[in-house]
């Protein structure tokens, strides 16, 4: 299709096979051609990105699937196509990173949010205009920015393909692994109308911080405290018991949750669900990170699939465990793009979607 016609372009922003395969998707599916760009890095290290074909009064859309180090929102590389892109005239630059890996970051404390801080700022200078994103684990964060965030749902394709893929699926029952992944799991429950189970006792405690000002400036020797400004010490918490809350016995056992990474606790779940009964088990998760040795440790559980989208590349781990499943979500980004481009309603893309999801 004709840029000059179509009045828009996406390119990706990087040269990785992978975010390359997902752009192409998108484009196939909106009739387009991925827009000709150069995004490489240096011998020393330096980003360069060079645009090779003309985008004055353009719609821009950068797509960008996972950066090189996870320690960003969005990655250097995104942010310098959008200056590039915003100094070769274009109308408006959106970014898409279907997967915002530090939004799972829990702002509790005054440094959890540094990291935060620094990327939203740099994000706001950078001249993007809008973000499409997938997923965020902390959905506040769509008010940390100055412009529209669309935090799309990847929950209408998982329950597609739970109906479509799982036998008998009619027999399982939704699995929460953790009571904070409780919320997500009756979502889907109510939706496919099936039982719901809580696995109680696995999430880890934090540790009560002493180090928190409550001794400064020091005590003077033999000083009188007054009885009114004495507090009682927070208790301690302790891990209770591992239970699961919900009957599983005989069952499909479904474990739904938002991000896959570090996959020790969901192996452990499917541990306490094979010896409650159930007698197949699957998990199901918009962001498959599946870092350093999850693809071995899948394998060798008693997890029988673990279904992800394509919002993180993950080919290398499913090379090395064949349990693991795709989902393609290039459709809802498509029409999210064609939606924006035309200036129509994005509540289509949230038909029948829930806080929860």
């Amino acid at each position: 299709m004709n840029a000059a016609r179509t009045g828009y372009r996406v390119f990706s922003a990087n040269s990785t096979a992978a975010c390359t395969e997902l752009a192409k998707r998108i484009t196939e599916r909106l009739g387009a051609e991925l827009g000709k760009s150069v995004v490489y890095q240096e011998t020393n290290g330096e980003t360069r990105v060079e645009i090779k074909e003309s985008v004055r009064g353009q719609d821009i859309f950068i797509i960008q699937t996972i950066p090189r180090s996870l320690n960003n929102t969005l990655p250097l590389e995104v942010l310098i196509c959008a200056v590039v892109l915003i100094t070769l005239s274009s109308r408006h630059v959106v970014g898409i990173g279907p997967f915002i890996p530090i939004s799972s970051q829990i702002l509790v404390r005054l440094f959890d949010s540094t990291v935060l801080k620094l990327n939203f700022s740099s994000v706001s200078i950078s001249g993007l205009t809008h973000i499409i994103t997938m997923d965020l684990h902390q959905k506040e964060i769509q008010g940390f920015f100055s412009f529209p965030v669309d935090n799309l749902r990847a929950s209408p394709f998982l329950l597609q393909y739970i109906q479509e893929e799982i036998p008998n699926y009619r027999n399982a029952v939704i699995v929460a692994k953790s009571p904070d992944a409780a919320k997500r799991a009756q979502s889907y429950a109510e939706r496919l109308r099936l039982g719901l189970a809580v696995i109680h006792g696995e999430a880890q405690c934090t540790e009560l911080d002493m180090d928190d000002g409550r001794h400064s400036p020091p005590m003077v020797r033999n000083a009188t405290v007054h009885p009114g400004l004495e507090l009682p010490l927070m208790m301690a918490k302790e891990k209770p018991p591992i239970t699961v809350v919900g009957d599983v016995g005989g069952r499909i056992a479904i474990i739904v949750d938002d991000i896959i990474d570090d996959v020790e606790s969901f192996v452990a779940a499917a541990e306490i669900l094979k010896e409650r009964g159930a007698y197949k088990i699957y998990v199901m998760a918009t962001h498959g990170i599946l870092s350093a040795d999850a693809p071995r440790l899948i394998e060798e559980s008693s997890i029988d699939e673990v279904v992800v989208t394509n919002t993180v590349p993950h080919e290398v781990q499913k090379l090395q465990c064949p349990k693991i499943k795709t989902v393609d979500i290039s459709l809802i980004l498509s029409e999210a793009i064609r939606r924006i481009h035309n200036g129509e309603s994005m509540s289509y893309l949230f038909r029948n979607i829930t806080v929860d999801d």
